[in-house]
């Protein structure tokens, strides 16, 4: 029987190391794209990619298609994990930021997602993207990240139409993961990281681990019935509406 691959965009980051562990577990031959290079005896194969200038710059761009081409023959599961989060008011807000995270967060994504489509297709494979709970809820200073998180969500749906039952196309939003990002944003502030903990229902945040066990179960073959929906993994908070 052959062995299944998948493919994970930034690999080397807390959620996508999870995710990339898990597969691994389960027997796939894990591809792994990350802009560092670092040794991860979880990922079969580490190619160091900037998704960025794969899609601002033609001559990357096609060089990288020819390595895909030759290197990766065959895919079963393409997850769209890769993000960056910087974070500005409208006043501060820069153009060149505003089209870094479109690039990474959302038409990085599309590329790939066309770039592995016949590939895809001829595994009965599947595409999951990584969204966010900012494509629903927000906050200050996210104007680029809640965007293209949201405009994420509405590509995972439009792909899904478009792609009838060529490939299943998902999406999964988590809240609050705790990851290096997440607890690079607090600074070492453990009270100010433990209220985030108790605004969530289930009195926790949520670990990269939550992430990729739902991402095994949408490339599953069990789910292959769930097509074009974006899962929210939030501990409820997003049911949550607290009094002043």
């Amino acid at each position: 029987m052959k062995q299944k691959s998948i493919l994970i965009t930034g690999v080397l980051g807390g959620i996508g190391s999870s995710i990339a562990k898990m597969f691994k577990e389960n027997g796939y031959f894990v591809y792994g794209l990350d802009i560092r290079e670092e040794q991860a005896d979880f990922v079969d194969k580490l190619i160091v990619f900037d998704l960025h200038k794969y899609c601002s710059d033609e001559q990357y761009r096609n060089e990288f298609v020819l390595y895909f081409n030759d290197h990766i023959l065959s895919l079963d599961v393409l997850v769209n994990n890769a993000a960056v989060q910087l974070l500005d008011k409208l006043d501060d807000l820069k153009l060149e930021n505003w089209q870094e995270t479109l690039n990474v967060n959302l038409t990085g994504p599309l590329l790939l997602s066309q770039l592995f489509l016949s590939r895809l297709e001829q595994a009965q494979g599947c595409i999951i993207n990584i969204g966010s709970i900012h494509q629903q809820l927000t906050k200050p200073r996210f104007i680029s990240y809640a965007t293209s998180k949201s405009a994420l969500i509405g590509l995972t749906k439009a792909l899904a139409v478009d792609l009838e039952g060529r490939v299943r196309i998902n999406a999964i939003s988590p809240a609050a993961i705790q990851t290096d990002m997440l607890l690079a944003g607090f600074d070492g502030n453990e009270e100010a990281l433990n209220q985030l903990r108790m605004l969530h229902p289930v009195q926790r945040i949520g670990y990269p681990n939550d992430v990729a066990k739902l991402v095994l179960f949408l490339a599953s073959e069990n789910s292959g019935f769930i097509h074009g929906a974006n899962l929210s993994l939030d501990g409820g908070i997003s049911s949550v509406l607290k009094d002043l």
